[in-house]
């Protein structure tokens, strides 16, 4: 009876970790997809840019134009929705004579495809970033990025040479958050069934230019302390702005950001 009852515990166990390994992409993202016919309505002068990838896959983003651009700010937005919503807020960089581009992943918008690994994530990034700064001076380019995609702004700033990296609400790592929000689940899991580890604190570490961390402090999605723990990584010319009462999402809209990035760009 014992052995029994070991037997179907143990399977239940190697279920949940299987479930677990090849469905995480499900619990990670909640993309929104839109018809290749779907005609976009922004205030902003905008295009669409696709973007082919080494495995034949067509990326879609918009590329939205500031008057008198002095550079560009590449955006990669969070775990859900679209471009379709996401370029909403282009006009807070392209008031402040800003181009914007926004990436929407595999199977968001327009994107064709799924994501499968972390590895071909941050390949796409590098991708659409080669593709998009061709009419740029890297100097002048800004990498942005929000929620999940602060892990892989932060590795495109490492490996490249932009002018400055922004990260909005990061995670010290996605691990480190999972076991944040439910260490019970992350204390039974295995190691090796976390197929995305965004490992944000290394590439910050790494990452030679000027880095800006906005985080609200009510923030109930990605715990405030997540960027505490990032500070610990940072160059003595970076910085972590505190956004007081700012939850998750809106940080684009939020006053104090605003005037922090209006004071950012000047000199650009």
């Amino acid at each position: 009876m014992i052995l029994w009852t070991v037997g179907i515990v143990l399977a239940l166990y190697i279920i949940i970790c299987v479930f677990f390994y090849f469905f995480q992409e499900k619990l990670i993202f909640y993309p929104t997809q839109l018809e290749k016919a779907y005609q976009f309505g922004f205030r902003e002068q905008f295009r669409e840019v696709n973007i082919p990838t080494t495995d034949g896959t067509n990326l879609h983003g918009l590329l939205f134009k500031a008057p008198a651009s002095k550079g560009l700010v590449f955006y990669l937005h969070g775990n859900a929705g679209a471009v379709s919503s996401w370029g909403q807020m282009a006009y807070v960089y392209t008031s402040l004579q800003y181009d914007v581009f926004i990436l929407d992943y595999r199977g968001f918008g327009k994107s064709e495809g799924s994501i499968v690994s972390e590895a071909q994530f941050y390949e796409d990034v590098q991708t659409a970033y080669d593709q998009v700064k061709k009419n740029y001076s890297e100097q002048h380019i800004i990498i942005i990025g929000f929620s999940i995609g602060s892990a892989s702004a932060a590795r495109l700033a490492a490996r490249n040479n932009p002018g400055m990296l922004i990260l909005q609400a990061p995670y010290y790592s996605l691990t480190n958050l999972m076991q944040h929000i439910s260490p019970a689940a992350y204390a039974i899991l295995p190691p090796f069934v976390f197929k995305y580890k965004f490992i944000t604190y290394q590439f910050v570490e790494e990452t030679k230019a000027p880095i800006v961390i906005f985080h609200g402090d009510k923030d109930e999605v990605i715990y405030y302390g997540s960027s505490l723990k990032l500070k610990e990584h940072l160059k003595p010319i970076d910085e972590l702005v505190t956004l007081t009462g700012q939850r998750h999402n809106g940080i684009n809209e939020n006053a104090e950001y605003i005037r922090r990035l209006r004071s950012l760009l000047a000199g650009d």
